[in-house]
């Protein structure tokens, strides 16, 4: 039998990125036949939009390319560092308040950049925040997005990352 992994996306507010980022993830693995294999959520390390839908306007870019997902943005717990197996921060902004809520260094572990899995990114890049920009924005935010998932997956089933 085939241990389920838990992974959470964690960006600023849980409305742009990091739903994009939980549900892009849940839609690879379920197409490589994985789906079983993950459990996949999000959250903000801020709780300004909790309990908000995802951005309409990543939901519209994403619907362009025929990828439509929802979700309800909640606030990052303590907790959430015990329950999951993998924190993916989408800046190095997100990261710091995940690490300022690290009981230990097991949870510190834990934690890495989305861009870590990016061909196109490096081990500090971040995911930008499109929120207060254009459309183009949202456009460059779901490519890197659906890069770094699929090297997060790849990553994951190839064994280079184990968790």
């Amino acid at each position: 039998m085939t241990q389920t992994r838990r992974v959470l996306f964690v960006c600023l507010g849980n409305i742009v990125r990091s739903p994009l980022a939980e549900n892009m993830f849940r839609y690879l693995a379920e197409q490589e036949g994985l789906g079983d294999k993950y459990v996949v959520d999000s959250a903000g390390t801020s709780g300004y939009h909790v309990g908000e839908a995802p951005d309409p306007r990543m939901r519209r870019v994403a619907a362009g390319r025929g990828f439509e997902y929802s979700g309800r943005a909640r606030q990052v717990t303590r907790g959430d560092l015990e329950d999951f197996d993998l924190v993916i921060a989408m800046d190095s902004s997100n990261r710091d308040g995940l690490l300022n809520l690290a009981r230990n260094q097991e949870q510190e572990a834990k934690i890495h950049l989305m861009r870590e899995f990016d061909p196109q990114g490096g081990p500090e890049a971040p995911v930008p925040d499109p929120y207060y920009g254009g459309i183009d924005g949202f456009e460059n935010v779901f490519n890197i997005v659906r890069r770094s998932c699929q090297g997060l997956l790849d990553a994951l089933e190839s064994g280079e990352l184990e968790v």
